[in-house]
C-alpha cells in the first residue's frame, strides 16, 4: 500500500470506479487534466489504484477535493490517509487551515471527515440559471468592497478566503457587481469556471429580492452575450424565485485548523 502521485497512465484505472459516484455521473474525468497539470493529485495504491484526491494549495490555505474511493475498499480509512498525507504537505508549507466541501445528505463523508477533526463551518447552496437575453437591469461594478462581506470566493468550485489584494484584483478586473435599492444591497463575484468550458461560476450576497433580480437579470444577459452554456451560483442565501433558477444541492463548507 503507498500513496503516491497519479500520472496519465492512470486515468483508466480511476475511471472505472467513478463513473457512478452520483445519480448523474461525475465529473473527474473532466478535471483530470488540468489536476494532473496541477499536480498534487494524490492516488492511494494497492497492486491497482483505490482511491485518489486532489489538493490545491494557496497561500496559507489547503483546498481537498475530489476524493473517490473504489467502492470494493470503502470503509478501510483510505479516504482518511489521503487527506492526512495532503494536509502533511500543506503543513510542511505553512498552511494553517484546511477545507473540503461535501454534500449535507453525504453522512458518511462528514463522519470522514468530523473523525479529522474537520467541523462544519458554513452550509452553502447551489443554483444554476439559464443565459437568456434580458438587457434590464441596473448594477454597477465595485471598485473597492469590504472583505467582512465576502470572507471568501468560489474560483472553480474552491472556497477561497479574500484579502484586500484578491478583492481589489477582482474589482479591477470588474469581476465583482453590486446592485442597491431602498437601501439593501446584493453582490456577486464572477469568473469562469476553469475546468468545464462555458460556465460562468458565480458567489453571491443577497441583500433583497429586488437587487437580488437585478443581479440575476444582469446575469442572465451577461451569459448571453458572452456566449456561456451555463450558469453556476454558490450563496449561503436561499433564493426566492426568478426565471430559470433552479435549486440543485446543499453543501456543508467543512474547514480545520492545523495549527
Amino acid at each position: 500500500m503507498e500513496i503516491r502521485n497519479a500520472t496519465s497512465f492512470d486515468k483508466n484505472s480511476i475511471m472505472r470506479f467513478c463513473k457512478h459516484t452520483f445519480s448523474w455521473g461525475d465529473y473527474i474525468d473532466k478535471v483530470w487534466p488540468s489536476w494532473l497539470e496541477e499536480g498534487n493529485l494524490f492516488l492511494f495504491e494497492q497492486e491497482l489504484p483505490i482511491g485518489i484526491c486532489h489538493a490545491f494549495y494557496f497561500e496559507n490555505q489547503i483546498w481537498i477535493e475530489g476524493i473517490r474511493i473504489d467502492p470494493n475498499f470503502r470503509r478501510q480509512m483510505v479516504a482518511s490517509k489521503l487527506v492526512t498525507h495532503a494536509e502533511l504537505i500543506g503543513k510542511n508549507n505553512n498552511a494553517s487551515f484546511s477545507y473540503m466541501l461535501i454534500d449535507t445528505e453525504n453522512k458518511n463523508s462528514i463522519y470522514m471527515a468530523n473523525s479529522l477533526n474537520y467541523e462544519i463551518f458554513q452550509t452553502w447552496n447551489y443554483y444554476s440559471l439559464n443565459p437568456k437575453k434580458n438587457p434590464n437591469f441596473k448594477i454597477e461594478f465595485v471598485k473597492s468592497i469590504n472583505s467582512d462581506i465576502f470572507p471568501f470566493y468560489v474560483d472553480s468550485w474552491r472556497w477561497i478566503e479574500t484579502t484586500k489584494k484578491i478583492l481589489l484584483d477582482l474589482s479591477t478586473q470588474n469581476k465583482i457587481i453590486r446592485s442597491t435599492l431602498n437601501g439593501k444591497t446584493s453582490v456577486a463575484i464572477i469568473g469562469d469556471y476553469k475546468h468545464l468550458d462555458k460556465t460562468l461560476i458565480v458567489t453571491l450576497f443577497s441583500g433583497s429580492f429586488e437587487t437580488l433580480f437585478e443581479i440575476l437579470s444582469y446575469l442572465q444577459n451577461h451569459a448571453f452575450e458572452k456566449n456561456y452554456e451555463r450558469i453556476q451560483i454558490l450563496t449561503k442565501d436561499e433564493l426566492k424565485s426568478f426565471d430559470s433558477l433552479e435549486y440543485k444541492i446543499s453543501f456543508n463548507l467543512m474547514k480545520k485548523s492545523l495549527i
